[in-house]
């Protein structure tokens, strides 16, 4: 779900989706909603298009070269293969929300539904996956000796029902809410509330959102990494090989909490100003909507983080994608020679090559 939207609906002189009438005396000053529909008018599209290209090349050679993989040696990739799946999906929903931001939404109902569902989806997957990473981290560091049946379990069958369960579960707002609604010239996508208690229903699903989707699985991944950090600082044996082991995890944590930590913030800030907590002038509205417009931005761009850490950071990766590229470079070698050699052997060559180059 695209949060800009919601943002313009709440602070609509309208109140079109609000509880009741509207009483304009009430904000004491009204702003201009042309300001946030101008800014991200501009800003969304472009930075959309260059999420949805870096995501889908990125991501795509992540699930290709993990795919080709026979065999897993190392459990965090099982994780990383779910976050990819899961960061890839996301950013095919990317162009509606572009064309959506630039001019109206003209995809329907259903696909209104299924790109929220899919937005959903990718959030709590993407923070519970990392919460399992950072649990394997430490099953793998502090509980070497007896943990690799656990982690396997965990890596298998567990992560079905701890990640992609409940995140399916929490798309059931979704399916009730999301609505395709009229607004002035043009249409909004969005999740479109009880008019007698729309305040009530925003505010229990941005907590929702906030706690289940940020603060909770980040007090997971925080406990275990100090956890970590604590058993490396004991003694230097071994020690150099674990923190090389751990360095890719830990930055692909920071980078989440730095893509997202901004954007739950401002969201949290807007709930506090919707429930008149907080009291907001003109100027504190326009900075907090453009504030949130450019913190989901960036909160976006962390589907476009994995496969960039792993070109940099992860040599096991990095091994995987030449010992593939090698395969498919042989393979196309052997389905030349035979197709010079012998014609009927064609049909089988290029069905190989063609499941290793997709």
């Amino acid at each position: 779900m695209a949060y800009y939207e919601t943002i313009l609906f709440d602070y609509d002189g309208n109140g079109s989706e609000g509880s009741g009438t509207t009483d304009l005396d009430d904000f004491g000053e009204v702003c201009d909603p042309r300001f946030s529909q101008n800014f991200q008018k501009l800003f969304l599209p472009a930075v959309y298009g260059i999420i949805f290209i870096l995501g889908i090349v990125g991501n795509g050679l992540v699930v290709l070269v993990m795919g080709f993989q026979k065999k897993f040696t190392n459990m965090t990739d099982k994780y990383r293969l779910h976050l990819s799946v899961a960061d890839l999906l996301f950013v095919l929903t990317l162009p509606f929300y572009a064309v959506d931001a630039m001019s109206s939404w003209y995809f329907g109902k259903f696909m209104c539904v299924a790109v929220n569902m899919i937005y959903t989806v990718n959030l709590y997957s993407s923070v519970l996956i990392l919460a399992f990473i950072s649990l394997d981290r430490y099953l793998a560091v502090v509980r070497a000796t007896n943990s690799q049946s656990t982690r396997k379990l965990l890596a298998e069958r567990v992560i079905y029902v701890g990640v992609w369960l409940p995140a399916m579960l929490l798309t059931v707002p979704d399916l009730v809410f999301a609505k395709v609604q009229e607004n002035g010239a043009r249409n909004i996508c969005d999740r479109i509330y009880p008019r007698e208690a729309n305040e009530v229903w925003k505010a229990v699903f941005r907590f929702q959102h906030i706690l289940v989707g940020f603060v909770l699985p980040g007090l997971v991944i925080l406990i275990c990494y100090c956890i970590i950090i604590s058993k490396l600082s004991k003694g230097s044996k071994g020690q150099s090989l674990k923190r090389k082991a751990l360095k890719t995890t830990i930055i692909l944590v920071l980078c989440f909490f730095v893509c997202w930590l901004p954007y739950c913030a401002g969201i949290l800030v807007d709930t506090l100003v919707m429930l008149k907590l907080i009291s907001a002038g003109c100027s504190l509205e326009r900075g907090l909507q453009k504030w949130i417009i450019i913190s989901e931005a960036l909160a976006y761009f962390h589907c476009c983080l994995n496969p960039i850490l792993y070109a940099f950071l992860g040599v096991r990766f990095n091994k995987s994608a030449r010992s593939a590229l090698s395969a498919t470079s042989r393979s196309s070698q052997k389905f030349l020679t035979k197709k010079r050699g012998h014609v009927s052997s064609v049909s089988t060559e290029s069905e190989s090559s063609s499941v290793l180059s997709s």
